[in-house]
């Protein structure tokens, strides 16, 4: 006898069809939640990672800057901020320094028109001076070494085209106060005339061509015994057997080092044929390095 199969119920195939579908779909369900919320997640890391890197540099976030939390202090924006903040602090203080140094030596015994000119220059200008007094001394033992004679009476005051600054003028002499490579110079300006009673009379060849020798020496002292020859120049002249009177003027310079303290000096030979008119006869040095 025949067993009839009860109608209306799925089969054991379709069952196991609809299991595989429901496990496909939740599966694909999940890994789309999960892909959201990572997405999310990424997203708001980056905005709080950008939210943070700028309150570091425009200071949104005081809180985050906590000296005390030492988790906080080792975040690369705080590092990059406190080095920056010394930078800072390091400038200011180097400003103030340099700005407290300049205006404590432009105080010290300088004039107020010199103050307002701005930074003192090393420089010096001394002219010669026609003051009754002896321009060339008699000499010491310290300078029977020094050929010539030592010029000793110069204008140092700013009378006329003298002037000094930070030097000082000491027995004819510059003294240095500051180290360094200078640019020395000097002039002088020889004037003969023949005496009247020759100039009356019919001289001899000799007495009117007369060879004189003009030379000028610059010397230095230092902590050297002896004063130091740095320059000289010479030239021999004769004056025309006509002429009442000849005129010639002698100029050198040069760049030497000099140091502190060190002095600086002009002598001549023939003295008495020197003209110390201020625009002829000058000696100066200034500072180049």
């Amino acid at each position: 006898m025949a067993v009839m199969q009860t109608p209306g119920g799925p089969s054991p195939g379709q069952t196991c069809v609809l299991i595989l579908i429901f496990t496909v779909l939740l599966q694909a369900l999940c890994v789309a939640l999960t892909y959201v919320y990572f997405t999310n997640e990424l997203k708001q890391m980056q905005d709080k990672y950008s939210k943070s890197g700028i309150a570091c540099f425009l200071k949104e976030d005081d809180s985050f800057w906590d000296p005390t939390d030492d988790e906080r202090m080792l975040s690369p924006c705080w590092q990059v901020k406190w080095q920056l903040r010394q930078f800072v602090r390091k400038m200011i203080l180097r400003t103030y320094e340099e700005t407290i140094s300049t205006v404590s030596e432009k105080q010290q015994g300088i004039p107020h028109l010199e103050r307002e000119k701005g930074p003192q220059r090393v420089a010096a200008h001394i002219t010669g001076t026609s003051r009754k007094r002896s321009t060339f001394p008699s000499l010491s033992s310290k300078y029977e070494k020094a050929l010539g004679q030592k010029i000793n009476s110069w204008e140092s005051s700013r009378k006329g085209h003298s002037f000094l600054n930070n030097f000082h003028l000491r027995n004819g002499e510059l003294v240095i106060h500051q180290t360094g490579f200078y640019y020395i110079y000097s002039q002088t300006y020889f004037r003969f005339q023949e005496p009247e009673e020759i100039l009356g009379t019919v001289s001899t060849e000799g007495n009117r061509k007369k060879n004189r020798q003009m030379i000028q020496y610059i010397y230095k002292w230092t902590s050297y015994p002896d004063p130091i020859l740095l320059m000289k120049s010479a030239r021999n002249s004769c004056w025309s057997k006509d002429s009442e009177y000849g005129l010639y003027s002698i100029y050198q310079g040069g760049i030497f080092e000099l140091k502190e303290d060190d002095r600086i000096f002009v002598s001549v030979t023939n003295e008495q044929l020197i003209d110390m008119d201020q625009e002829a006869s000058f000696f100066g040095a200034f500072l180049i390095g």
